[in-house]
């Protein structure tokens, strides 16, 4: 059985209007109820505690100058949210990180990739080859040297994955294409039954709105259990039972 726990940390905000962003301009018509106002949206990564090494899925968002000057007009990253001092807040430095899963390599799901200096990186080929060498249109969501910046990921070496894969005991990735076309999924597998009540301020909104991207799918096969600082908890799952949560 694992002892595997997760924790999620949110590193910034986006903002975007969801009527414009979110759906697709032949399906708006099916949700009236979707904003046409500028909002905020909150951009995780995930920790992976209790197995042999300590696992970060995704590494969060760019500063506030760099977000709001070439992706969402607004986006920002508040003092002491960038993932180096989130991470020191629960007593962790990035040198820690034995190793980062990327679901894709968006902007705001890859910076500070140079602080993760002991890491091993896993991203889909697929999405490796096309953030390398990008359409015009996603320039900017993988910041492509046609912007006269430097991507986050520019030099450094990843490991590539392809299909499903296993990535250690009790984590593995599947592929999950449409948001970009490598995107991947991770699925891990946890002994504990609570979902923390702090969680769900932050995710049960997103989930039932259908507004966040999808970062993740956690596909759970003894019960759920994800720490967050407060630590309260609400007893959401039970062990046996598989969960999935789509952000």
């Amino acid at each position: 059985m694992s002892n595997l726990t997760i924790r999620p940390i949110n590193t910034g905000f986006v903002t975007m209007i969801p009527k414009q962003y979110l759906y697709h301009h032949s399906t708006v018509a099916y949700y009236p109820d979707a904003s046409d106002r500028e909002e905020e949206y909150p951009v995780f990564t995930y920790l992976v505690e209790g197995g042999d090494k300590l696992l970060l899925v995704d590494t969060g968002m760019a500063y506030t100058e760099r977000a709001d000057k070439y992706h969402h007009h607004g986006s920002y990253q508040p003092e002491g949210m960038a993932i180096a001092d989130q991470l020191a807040k629960i007593g962790y430095k990035p040198e820690d990180i034995d190793i980062v899963v990327f679901t894709h390599l968006h902007w705001d799901h890859c910076f500070y990739m140079d602080k993760f200096t002991n890491a091993k990186f896993y991203v889909n080929k697929k999405e490796y080859e096309f953030a390398m060498d990008p359409i015009p249109l996603y320039y900017k969501s993988y910041e492509a040297p046609q912007l006269g910046i430097t991507r986050p990921f520019e030099g450094i070496k990843m490991e590539l994955l392809e299909g499903e894969a296993e990535i250690m005991p009790g984590v593995r990735v599947f592929e999950t294409p449409g948001h970009s076309i490598g995107h991947q999924s991770v699925e891990i597998d946890t002994a504990a039954a609570d979902i923390f009540a702090a969680v769900m301020q932050f995710s049960l909104w997103i989930i039932r709105n259908r507004l966040k991207r999808f970062i993740m799918i956690l596909r759970l096969r003894t019960g759920f259990q994800i720490l967050s600082p407060p630590g309260r908890a609400s007893n959401l799952s039970k062990p046996g039972q598989r969960v999935w949560i789509r952000f």
